[in-house]
């Protein structure tokens, strides 16, 4: 029998290709493998990668991380409660056959969707990945795993807390979106961009600059994985392999790149309240209630 890869050459095959985007033709004469071969390590590897490190980089948020998340984003961007930052990302892939419209998005390409919520450290905490490009970022939320997970009240939360220099109601804490997603108890968007007041143009501008965090996250992983450049030309179930293992790296690099933030002690909590469910998603009592409480803290 012909001699194996050892594990570290297929790793550093899979790392060569994740970092430069070479065609799998061009790293069959850097590496003197099959195309086939090349195709089958990288998939087999990204797998492993995503197996073997998710819960080191990774791990199920709980109660006590859900708080050193919201004071980072406190401190960083002066917007209290927030657990997260929330946007979509189209990754180009090349056109599945028989696939018609259902990964054509409206940038005009055909791609798949990365959906993330990250923190003020531009880490990924909680992510969505495989959804046809033609469907938007709220649609995805509400059918995704994470959207479910928040409106059943499953992902450890801690209980609502009054906001800084505040007297009023405790505020739950929320994730921070853009305008495409659905107002709610926990998904923050700003106020519409007409008949602003001082105190509504600050509070949209706060929120902006902590929804920016996975926005930069994005940036700064295309920029580090150039395989992104251009499309995948793989298989979409292929291609969710691959994204897998670079939202695993990029996690990994930056929490061994970036040193630690210093712990910041946590604002006192304080007893829930009651909030309206509104199963469609649109913006009600709840979400607009929410809101005001946010809005009266800028």
């Amino acid at each position: 029998m012909r001699r194996s890869r050892s594990p570290e050459e297929r790793l550093l095959l899979t790392l060569r290709f994740l970092a430069t985007g070479n065609s799998f033709a061009s790293l069959h004469y850097e590496y003197l493998l099959g195309i086939s071969t090349i195709s089958g390590i990288v998939c087999h590897t990204c797998q492993l990668i995503w197996q073997h490190l998710r819960d080191a980089v990774m791990p199920q948020p709980k109660a006590e991380d859900w708080l050193r998340i919201a004071d980072g984003f406190y401190k960083s961007s002066q917007f209290p409660n927030c657990i997260g930052a929330l946007d979509g990302k189209h990754i180009r892939v090349k056109k599945p056959p028989h696939s018609g419209s259902q990964y054509f998005n409206f940038k005009q390409y055909f791609s798949i969707v990365l959906l993330a919520l990250g923190d003020s450290n531009y880490r990924f905490i909680i992510v969505d990945i495989g959804a046809y490009g033609s469907t938007a970022d709220a649609r995805i939320f509400c059918s995704s795993r994470m959207g479910e997970r928040l409106r059943a009240n499953q992902l450890a939360l801690p209980e609502p807390r009054r906001l800084p220099g505040s007297s009023a109601s405790a505020a739950p804490f929320v994730i921070v979106a853009d305008e495409g997603f659905a107002l709610s108890p926990h998904v923050m968007q700003a106020f519409p961009r007409r008949d602003l007041d001082d105190q509504k143009r600050i509070f949209n501008y706060r929120l902006s600059r902590a929804r920016r965090y996975v926005e930069c996250a994005f940036g700064i992983l295309s920029n580090k994985w150039r395989v992104f450049m251009s499309s995948l030309q793989m298989s979409p179930q292929n291609a969710t392999l691959v994204i897998q293992a670079f939202v695993i790296l990029h996690n990994f690099t930056r929490i061994h790149d970036v040193p630690s933030e210093p712990e910041v002690a946590p604002f006192p909590t304080t007893t829930s309240v009651g909030l309206d469910h509104n199963p469609q998603g649109r913006p009600g009592s709840a979400g607009l209630a929410v809101r005001e409480l946010l809005l009266n803290s800028c």
